[in-house]
């Protein structure tokens, strides 16, 4: 019925997630509000980590993709669960060392990272850098004589797949800021430069092919690709790297239409063809690590909101007005990213209204989303908009020093704050006169 199964509707005919009534929590904590369920994470790291160890044999790891949603409580559930995490900045490495995640499941992501977080992840002791460029390996190797230590690294490869039109170009798409091309050559001078620098200890290789695919066939590609990379550098150098790190990038039902594939499935799927075309190729099977982010956050959250004025513009269209917008969810400013959405107060009751969902933000371009399908809608309701676990945190602002809001964790009946509501003293800290 809904696209998360931790949604129900309880007997009052009011929207629960995780047995507990949206109303209420909506009460209680205010809105806007995040509300994520904590049951959904945890179930949804379990699958994954199950899945890879049912295909993989032990040689396989789950690493959560901590850009989708990132906290302490967050860091800690992943912990708890047994994954690893991929960090893309300072502030997520800061977040997980805070709650003392185990430095060696960490893998340390980005395309531009500063001396000064190479440092830190190099301090820490994080388990892999993903070098993105050649100048980031010079970079890295320096700091690593300077600080006595030896960096194991992944690169970052570009497979040549374009995963959302399923033109599965195999010499193309070298239009990208992220990672090194196989195409030109890049990749392979990266990899023996790599092998001969002192502090530099090359594991393995990284690919990540694009966000929200529904398909199987664009991460066997990929697959098939860096694993004749793998066989290519054991060709011309003598080095057989022992770990592949195939990203992520698994869709998730945001609208009853999405059709997401069954993580169990496209674990069994890639694991097929990574057995047969390392047999094919005589390379042993390497270590592979996958990177899910939104389909383990996503489903998981929704976001809460109080509906204000609405506008009907006969004709043309009705806006629904809330007291969030793009501050707490830019992705349909962004993208058009489609949503479901829900008066929590009337889930109950059949959709019969087409509105446009409306921020309080200063900006024409502030919407949740257009011609989205409602319960009939009344200043005072509360509306509910799904999947919001994702990318809608994590990319939140402060536009129009508007305070972010709270994110409330359940677990059955219990409901605890795990990031607390932002207030205007909030706003100004930063301030000098």
């Amino acid at each position: 019925m809904f696209v998360s199964d931790c949604l129900n509707i309880n007997p009052i005919g009011h929207l629960t997630i995780g047995d507990r009534d949206t109303v209420e929590l909506a009460q209680t904590f205010g809105t806007p509000l995040y509300v994520m369920d904590e049951n959904q994470i945890r179930n949804s790291c379990r699958s994954y980590h199950q899945s890879i160890e049912k295909y993989y044999g032990g040689k396989g790891l789950v690493a959560y993709a901590s850009k989708a949603f990132c906290c302490k409580a967050m860091c800690k559930i992943v912990a708890e669960e047994g994954l690893g995490l991929d960090v893309v900045s300072g502030g997520e490495l800061y977040t997980a060392m805070s709650v003392h995640f185990p430095a060696e499941k960490i893998f340390f992501h980005g395309n531009n990272k500063t001396v000064a977080e190479l440092t830190e992840a190099l301090e820490y002791g994080v388990g892999c850098i993903v070098v993105d460029n050649l100048t980031e390996l010079e970079v890295l190797n320096q700091l690593a004589i300077s600080m006595g230590k030896k960096a194991d690294i992944m690169f970052r490869i570009k497979p040549g797949i374009d995963a959302h039109t399923h033109d599965f170009v195999r010499t193309g798409q070298i239009d990208s800021k992220f990672g090194l091309a196989l195409e030109t050559g890049e990749a392979m001078e990266a990899v023996k430069l790599a092998l001969t620098l002192s502090h530099i200890r090359l594991i393995g290789l990284h690919c990540h092919i694009g966000s929200q695919i529904f398909d199987i066939e664009p991460f066997e590609h990929a697959a098939e690709v860096m694993l004749h990379f793998m066989a290519e550098i054991k060709k011309k150098t003598g080095t057989e790297l022992k770990k592949l790190n195939l990203g992520g990038g698994f869709g998730i039902k945001y609208i009853p239409k999405n059709d997401p594939v069954e993580y169990d499935r496209y674990m069994k799927n890639v694991s097929l063809v990574v057995k047969k075309t390392c047999k094919e190729l005589n390379l042993n099977t390497p270590f592979v690590v996958i990177e899910p982010g939104r389909s383990i956050a996503g489903p998981a959250g929704i976001t809460l909101y109080k509906v204000g004025a609405i506008k009907d513009i006969p004709g043309i269209r009705t806006y629904v007005s809330v007291d969030g917008g793009m501050a707490d969810n830019p992705r349909y400013a962004l993208y058009k990213s489609e949503y479901e959405a829900i008066i929590a107060n009337k889930a109950g009751q059949p959709k019969d209204m087409t509105v446009t969902i409306a921020g309080k933000c200063c900006e024409s371009g502030d919407l949740i989303g257009e011609g989205m399908q409602i319960q009939n809608a009344a200043p005072g309701d509360t509306l509910a908009v799904l999947a919001t676990g994702a990318y809608n945190y994590s990319m939140s602002s402060n536009y129009n020093r508007i305070p972010k809001p709270a994110v409330v964790l359940v677990n059955g009946k219990e409901a605890r704050v795990i990031i607390q509501r932002e207030t205007f003293e909030d706003i100004v800290r930063n301030d000098v006169e």
